[in-house]
């Protein structure tokens, strides 16, 4: 479409909203598809014989920060969608007791409860946070050999110059380390308890005055009396550990400071490899408290003193040591990393007080109120025109960054005025990208309010949530209300409709500090969720307030769908109804697709529009709009109406159609309950009943992965193999069943499922995978009745296949019906026929005295069969008692020819050859097939 046609039609779509009631004209954006990014959060789990792992990825996971609270292990992810650890849930490994998910200010935090003795080993690997699980008696510690000599005394070896101590600390094991210099004294400490074989009365100490130790639940530390100009250094050789005093210094590196503004208050992590545990002490003489950083060999320490507000990093030639007069400051490590923070967050400098200070060039964008501003300003190009501006600025950024390559500690505003220039003109992509070029020339800039803000803001204009939030998540936008009023806008999008009117109340003295077109989008935003929560009148409100801005047409038209929304909310749908025919006549794809859904809804609800007309509207809608909850919406919409006509195939293939490309939608959750649900009512509640069983069959293995886990898709199963079990459909009956044995079940339900797909393989002539069926799923503790079955079944197969003895071997002394049956087929197939006549005699029971119902087909065939039997055994009196009993149903018989020849014996004129022949033709199979069909019936009836 033109430009002109455009304007054309957004003038049209305005004069019908006019027409049909509506206030002025407002806003918000068309909804933007959000991009398919890395996973935010991925929770990984694997396990051996000695521990589990569960790992913590993605652009947010990799940032969790994990802290240890007495038994309870807990990861602090930067997201509000709690991370999916069901399966440690379900199925908690060793050592752990229970796992569980809370919500708190800007995140989510999992809680590992270990059970009394277990461990965990927490630390960073490979892009991602991981804790080790260990069972009790199962941790790092117990298969290492103990620490401590068995004596219980650690020897200490002493070497002494006038100018040099020399302390050598004999461990069994090697141990963690912390050496530093504290005024006069430096301080050892191990990891480990123990005593220290130390006695400064019988020594020379060399150029130290004196040497004491104590030793605590879990460590052991040494003061030794020094002056203050001896360097202190510290060496290892497998568990030995060297403390030299005096000497030449060791130059101590090998730690890494950082701050860590993205997971909750602000910290400062030291990259300690080995580190071990922080430990607690006071000083004797002083009497303030100090912690020390134990840490493993090779020797690792601070070069120099670093003072901060809240603490201060003392030099070290082993682990770390940490000053300060808070008394919250909390020093955590996990795995490699030491965390240093308080409840409030450190104190710590912006990171631009770090580098030189420039002035901003005459004109160039400046510095907003607050760090998540978009100033419409920023975009102005003064005399020169667009292109003109945007070369000055950007030239000015690419000196300024060329500069920072001899300079680490280069200005950065020009770079910054250049990402505000792209933001205000509505370049978000491209101010994306310079923030980011920013941060990765100088990396200290990611902690930067304004660099955070600015480009979460930038990432949410352009429907980049995930990524957004995760700019806005960091401790260094906390607190802050333009930053607030993102989030509520970020909610709205991810139909968080609570979570969306708090952020917007705290940010609420920041709104009108924004251009008058995000105001309106803001107003909007927050409009629908107060709609969405029951809030009517903050509705009306709030959509008074976006109807006073000046803004283009297509945040004028968002903003009346949602005040459709109300109008409909209110009953006023004739007026809702005219509103979103408006709407929807727009040629903004963005606005006219949910409008028109809305108006379809109306429509059919009224009675206007069939559910035939419905489709034809709703299904090119969804194809129109895409990626968003709009289309999901419209899926959904035809998915009910498909199915309310019995288009069962058409609503599957609808619902399924969204895929998984929603997964961060919560409608997305509707979308796959509402396909479960389909499927669910097909193949559990019967409304695929009506379907021939070849289509039904069809229907489920198009869409078998929606078979639920668990019982009720064992009986789906059974209710569809009984389905093709009365048609004569073995074969695929079979497949279905085989399935569920192979691969969906165990215990007590595969036995069974098992035994009904031998009889089905029976039914189907196929004797030996019956067997198969039975043999490969034998198992202890099954209930007596399943067991009778399956030995009946059992024995039926081998008689199939000739195995006579075999077969009665199986059955033994079971009295049950189906193993008297199956000994009765056996005595006849062996031509023992009066034991076969006895037992089918028997199998009749006192079937005589119910006169008044006819024999069924089994009926009729046992008596036949007992009749003939007698007669080729020369057995006279139990025939006559049988002709006795039955003589009355013989002329209701479906056989009454036959019954009333095999009743009548020697008599009925037949010699024994005529009664060989009539035994030949009596077929119980057919009979056993019949009763097995009404087994699986009253079954499946009964589920």
């Amino acid at each position: 479409m033109s430009g002109q046609a455009a304007r054309k039609g957004l003038l049209k779509t305005t004069v019908a909203l006019t027409a049909a009631g509506t206030m002025a004209l407002a806003p918000i954006t068309p909804g933007i598809a959000q991009d398919a990014a890395l996973e935010p959060v991925a929770v990984r789990i694997g396990a051996n014989d000695g521990f589990t792992r569960v790992e913590f990825a993605g652009v947010i996971g990799s940032r969790a920060r994990i802290r240890r609270e007495g038994r309870a292990v807990i990861i602090r992810v930067g997201s509000t969608a709690a991370p999916d650890v069901a399966r440690l849930r379900v199925d908690p490994p060793a050592g752990v007791e229970r796992v569980e998910t809370r919500a708190v200010d800007g995140g989510t935090e999992v809680v590992i409860h270990l059970v009394e003795g277990a461990q965990a080993v927490t630390g960073r690997a490979d892009g991602a946070a991981y804790v080790n699980l260990y069972a009790p008696g199962q941790g790092p510690a117990a298969a290492s050999s103990p620490a401590v000599p068995a004596s219980g005394v650690v020897p200490v070896a002493v070497q002494t110059s006038a100018e040099r101590l020399s302390l050598t600390f004999q461990w069994a094991a090697p141990v963690g380390a912390a050496v530093f210099r504290r005024g006069e004294a430096v301080w050892i400490v191990f990891d480990a308890a123990a005593r220290l074989d130390l006695d400064q009365t019988a020594r020379d100490l060399g150029p130290a005055a004196g040497v004491r130790w104590a030793a605590g639940p879990d460590y052991v530390v040494a003061r030794i009396a020094a002056p203050e100009g001896l360097a202190v250094s510290a060496d290892s050789t497998g568990a030995a550990w060297t403390i030299n005093v005096g000497g030449p210094s060791g130059g101590h590196t090998g730690v890494l400071l950082n701050r860590d503004a993205d997971n909750g208050p602000t910290a400062l992590v030291a990259e300690l490899a080995g580190a071990r545990r922080a430990i607690w002490l006071t000083d004797p003489l002083v009497g303030d408290r100090f912690a020390a950083v134990t840490a493993l060999a090779p020797s690792k320490g601070m070069g120099s003193r670093r003072r901060l507000v809240d603490l201060t990093l003392l030099p070290t030639a082993q682990g770390l040591g940490v000053e300060t007069a808070a008394d919250d400051l909390d020093v955590s490590v996990q795995g490699d990393l030491v965390r240093i923070t308080r409840p409030s967050g450190l104190s710590l400098s912006p990171p631009t007080d770090a580098l030189e200070q420039a002035q901003a060039a005459m004109g160039a964008p400046r510095r907003a109120a607050y760090p998540a501003l978009i100033l419409s300003q920023w975009g102005d190009t003064g005399e020169a025109d667009f292109a003109a501006r945007r070369r000055q600025l950007q030239n000015a950024a690419a000196q300024e960054a060329t500069d920072a390559e001899d300079s680490p500690r280069a200005p950065v505003e020009a770079r910054l005025a250049f990402a505000r220039f792209l933001a205000g003109s509505g370049l978000y992509y491209e101010a994306i990208g310079a923030l980011n070029a920013l941060v990765a020339d100088v990396p200290a800039m990611a902690g930067e309010p304004e660099v955070r803000g600015l480009r979460g803001a930038s990432r949410a204009a352009i429907g980049r949530q995930t990524e957004a939030l995760a700019d806005f998540t960091g401790s260094a936008l906390t607190g802050d209300p333009s930053a607030d009023v993102w989030r509520g806008y970020i909610a709205v999008e991810q139909s968080d409709w609570a979570a969306a009117r708090q952020a917007f109340a705290r940010g609420a003295r920041a709104i009108d500090q924004f251009p008058p077109v995000w105001r309106a989008r803001f107003g909007t935003a927050h409009a629908l969720a107060a709609l969405e929560t029951g809030d009517l009148p903050a509705a009306r409100s709030l959509l008074a307030y976006v109807f006073s801005q000046d803004v283009p047409a297509p945040d004028q038209l968002a903003a009346r769908l949602v005040q459709a929304r109300l109008f409909e909310l209110d009953g006023q749908t004739d007026r809702a109804l005219a509103v979103y025919r408006a709407v929807g006549r727009a040629p903004l794809d963005g606005v006219a697709t949910p409008a028109k859904l809305a108006a379809v809804r109306l429509e059919m609800a009224s009675g206007a529009l069939t559910p035939q007309q419905a489709v034809a509207q709703l299904e090119p809608l969804r194809w129109r709009w895409r990626g968003d909850a709009t289309e999901l919406a419209v899926i959904r919409s035809l998915g009910e109406i498909y199915l309310s006509q019995g288009r069962y195939r058409e609503a599957l293939n609808a619902l399924r159609g969204a895929g998984t490309r929603f997964s961060r939608l919560p409608q997305s959750a509707e979308l796959q309950q509402d396909l479960s649900q389909a499927f669910r009512s097909l193949f559990l509640e019967g409304a695929a009943d009506g379907l021939q069983p070849v289509q039904a069959l069809a229907l489920f293995y198009d869409f078998r992965e929606l078979t639920p886990v668990g019982a009720e898709g064992d009986d789906m199963v059974r209710r569809l193999a009984r389905r093709l079990i009365d048609v004569d459909l073995l074969g695929p009956a079979a497949e279905l069943l085989q399935h569920q044995v192979d691969n969906r079940l165990d215990g007590v339900a595969q036995a069974q499922i098992a035994t009904d797909l031998a009889a089905v393989y029976l039914m189907n002539r196929q004797p030996e995978q019956a067997l198969r069926a039975i043999w490969a799923t034998r198992t202890t503790l099954l209930p007596n009745a399943l067991n009778a079955e399956r030995r009946a079944m059992e024995a039926r197969a081998l008689m199939e296949l000739g195995r006579f003895d075999h077969a009665l071997e199986i059955i033994g002394s079971d009295q049950s019906a189906a193993a008297r049956e199956v000994r009765a087929d056996l005595h006849w197939r062996r031509l023992e026929y009066g034991e076969a006549a006895t037992l089918y005699e028997g199998l009749l029971g006192d079937r005589w005295q119910e006169t008044g119902a006819p024999l069924t087909a089994a009926e009729e065939t046992r008596l036949i069969r007992a009749g003939v039997g007698y007669s080729l055994s020369r057995q006279a009196a139990p025939l006559a008692r049988l002709s006795e009993r039955y003589g009355g149903f013989v002329e209701a018989a479906r056989s009454a020819g036959a019954l009333r020849i095999a009743l009548a014996g020697s008599a009925s004129g037949q010699d024994a050859s005529d009664f060989a022949g009539m035994a030949a033709r009596t077929d119980t199979f057919t009979g056993w097939v019949n009763t097995m069909k009404q087994n699986f019936r009253e079954r499946t009836d009964a589920a």
